[in-house]
């Protein structure tokens, strides 16, 4: 009887645990890899969107003309930390090619491929996992504003905006009173989504998944892998303590720590760690129905999840790991006073890195000159949203099948 050939999944994030699952339900030995710090990425503290409407690439014309009025220092979400230039300059330059307008319109028409169907994937998985019926929940968002002046600047971009299948419509007046129970003053204006939606939390949506896959058999090891060692017949992990796993096939989705595990093997990579941050009260009158609502004038997320309401923001550039920045804890605070949303004096803090590359698209597929190690990561802000569909990416290219041809452009390779 043939052995079911050994994978090796570095990186226990969404991304990396749905795919273990997959890959575990499909007949093959799987083994997760993570340092065990549930808290390290994005995956435990983002606001929960699956974001089907987010088809229009960040690198464009439209984001340099409008990235110096959304610096941190004049009251916007957007920061570089100074003590990592060496890190996000040279990121930068690429972003700044990225952002010409050919090379726009491929991000855009890369989106509308990645973002077809979200929501399916993750139904699909949630079904494989047996979840429970309310762990993804394809209920909308909304988008609101302050002002009317900023609701009619904020309508009209979104009417000329790419959103793919997500569609939405202007909500009435009668509609925007369901925030009047959480706010101080009822929205000035806003519009409803169809086609997007929220899981239930980001780490029981990964506990749920992590359970999935050692019920099927799958092995979870609390360890830091630190080098990869291609052979003949496969691949050697070198973990943190010299101790060594091998491994048929390798999966690298380390999110914002994957870049150095593929740089010794000749590999430019521009993966940056984006971080934001998000703070979360258990005591908050925030009512079930109300859904996801983004507050985009203030560059603020506010979802109710199970453990409690969370509020997010802030697009941070820097090392992944450096010591949180507090400043941007408090004006997430300061905002939610000045709305008025109930919400604790000493809410739980988080911070953590989107691994984000200088395109703004991921990397998924396997490396050309060492093709026993495939690679998923560099999702930005959409690694919760793709997290299933990649997953199901990359079970399909562990069977053999090849994918379409459109995510060629996704390989890592295209940055030299």
């Amino acid at each position: 009887m043939k052995t079911a050939q050994r994978w090796a999944i570095i990186g226990g994030g969404l991304v990396g645990t749905a795919t273990a699952l997959r890959l575990q339900a499909a007949g093959f030995e799987a083994t997760l890899i993570d340092p065990g710090d549930p808290r390290r990425g994005a995956s435990f503290g983002n606001i929960g969107h699956i974001a089907a409407e987010q088809c229009e690439p960040m690198p464009s014309p439209a984001t340099l003309k409008s990235a110096f009025g959304r610096l941190f220092v004049l009251g916007g979400p957007l920061d570089f930390r100074a003590r990592d230039m060496a890190l996000w300059g040279p990121w930068a330059l690429r972003f700044l090619a990225a952002s010409r307008p050919t090379a726009a319109a491929h991000g855009a028409r890369m989106l509308a491929h990645l973002l077809d169907d979200p929501l399916g994937a993750w139904q699909r998985l949630a079904a494989l996992a047996q979840a429970p019926d309310d762990l993804i929940r394809p209920t909308g968002h909304a988008v609101v504003w302050s002002t009317p002046e900023a609701a009619r600047r904020g309508l009209e971009a979104w009417r000329n905006a790419r959103t793919g299948k997500a569609r939405f419509r202007p909500l009435e007046a009668d509609e925007l009173a369901a925030w009047d129970g959480v706010l101080t003053s009822r929205p000035a204006g806003g519009i409803r989504f169809t086609g997007t939606g929220q899981v239930s939390e980001p780490q029981r949506v990964r506990d749920v998944l992590t359970a999935a896959f050692t019920g099927r058999g799958g092995r979870v090891m609390q360890a830091e892998a630190r080098r990869l060692n291609p052979m003949s017949d496969g691949v050697e992990i070198v973990l943190e303590d010299d101790a060594v796993v091998d491994a048929d096939r390798v999966v690298v989705a380390a999110g914002a720590w994957s870049a150095p595990l593929l740089a010794p093997l000749g590999l430019t990579i521009p993966l940056i760690g984006e971080r934001g941050y998000s703070v979360q009260s258990a005591q908050h009158d925030w009512p079930d129905d109300l859904p996801l609502t983004v507050f985009e004038d203030r560059a603020l997320v506010v979802a109710r999840f199970k453990g409690g309401l969370r509020a997010s923001s802030h697009v941070e550039f820097g090392a992944p790991s450096a010591p949180p920045d507090a400043r941007k804890w408090r004006r997430i605070e300061d905002q939610l006073r000045a709305l008025g949303v109930a919400f604790s004096e000493t809410p739980d803090r988080w911070c953590g890195p989107r691994p984000t590359l200088a395109d703004y698209l991921p990397a998924i597929g396997r490396l050309q000159a060492h093709p026993a190690i495939h690679y998923a990561f560099g999702h930005q802000h959409l690694g919760l949203t793709l997290a299933a569909f990649t997953a199901e990416t990359m079970e399909q290219l562990a069977l053999g099948h090849s994918p379409p041809a459109w995510m060629n452009a996704l390989q890592i390779e295209r940055f030299g």
